[in-house]
């Protein structure tokens, strides 16, 4: 690549990126990988679009392009990415966190929740959802939780990067790791619903990221099931605490009324539906108390 000002390389490398990998996205990309080079905010593009770069940042940014041209997300090339207000590292052992998912926190910040409240993130990833929480509400105490044993450590490493002490990250398999007798006030997930024969499997950022975060059997809703039925046995409630306690799931913008049906099933109240920024269904939630509510495996 020869050399170029800021503003002609953009253009190129966009046009590049949108002809070979089809991406909706491709001038962002771009910005972002050549932010990267530059060690500069975007705004540096913005204000300084003549200026010419050098031997040494051109084979950098045509290193890092080439990637993006390969299909590799511009989350894993960069090794960090943006989510809430936090600036959160990624990699191949998780999901790159969405915009899609701040809806699941804006929804869950407008519960009533008490002032110290008790959550708990099932298939934590990044911990992109508990340590948003968490930085908005210091008082919080949440605990957020991987089957892998990789996702783990990168979230540990996120909350320690993030300065977040009210957080607590360990591995389970869903709820295998609690114990009996722990209560929250509110439980939240994105956990996989993917339809392991969705054919946008094989298709865009999803292809470098792992399976087993991605599908369910049972149309999708297999771990959206269990986690529905087996939340009641960790959510408050009780005579003392009459609010009882909040479930707040993402899922797939065709599974609203699904979600919903399980939840009225295992005898969640309060329910309802949250679209996303682009106007799908995206975020399913209710609130169940043990103490007006007969569960449905008792004798």
């Amino acid at each position: 690549m020869s050399a170029a000002t800021i503003q002609t390389l953009l253009a190129s490398a966009a046009s590049r990126i949108e002809q070979t990998i089809d991406s909706d996205t491709a001038r962002l990309d771009a910005e972002l990988l050549l932010c990267h080079v530059l060690e500069r905010e975007r705004t540096y593009l913005f204000t300084w679009p003549e200026k010419q770069l050098d031997e040494k940042a051109l084979k950098n940014f045509e290193s890092f392009l080439a990637r993006r041209l390969a299909g590799e997300p511009v989350a894993h090339i960069l090794g960090y990415r943006e989510f809430w207000t936090l600036n959160l590292r990624v990699n191949n052992s998780t999901l790159i966190p969405r915009p899609d998912t701040e809806m699941l926190v804006e929804t869950a910040l407008q519960l009533p929740l008490p002032k110290t409240a008790r959550v708990l993130d099932l298939g934590a990833g990044t911990g992109a959802i508990a340590l948003a929480l968490a930085s908005e509400q210091p008082a919080w105490q949440v605990t957020a939780l991987d089957y892998s044993a990789d996702a783990v450590a990168l979230a540990e490493s996120n909350r320690q990067l993030c300065g977040l002490a009210n957080v607590k990250v360990a591995q389970s398999d869903w709820f295998s790791g609690l114990s009996s007798t722990e209560r929250f006030d509110l439980i939240v997930s994105n956990p996989p619903y993917i339809d392991p024969q969705d054919p946008h499997l094989s298709m865009g950022d999803v292809r470098f990221e792992p399976l087993s975060a991605l599908i369910a059997e049972d149309n999708g809703l297999a771990d959206i099931r269990l986690i529905i039925d087996q939340a009641r046995s960790f959510l408050c409630g009780s005579p003392s605490h009459p609010e009882g306690g909040w479930l707040v799931l993402e899922h797939g913008y065709d599974q609203a009324e699904a979600v919903q049906a399980l939840l009225q099933d295992s005898g969640y109240q309060q329910r309802r539906t949250v679209q996303d920024y682009g106007g799908q269904d995206r975020v399913t939630l209710g609130c169940f108390n043990t103490a007006t509510e007969t569960r449905r495996d008792a004798p």
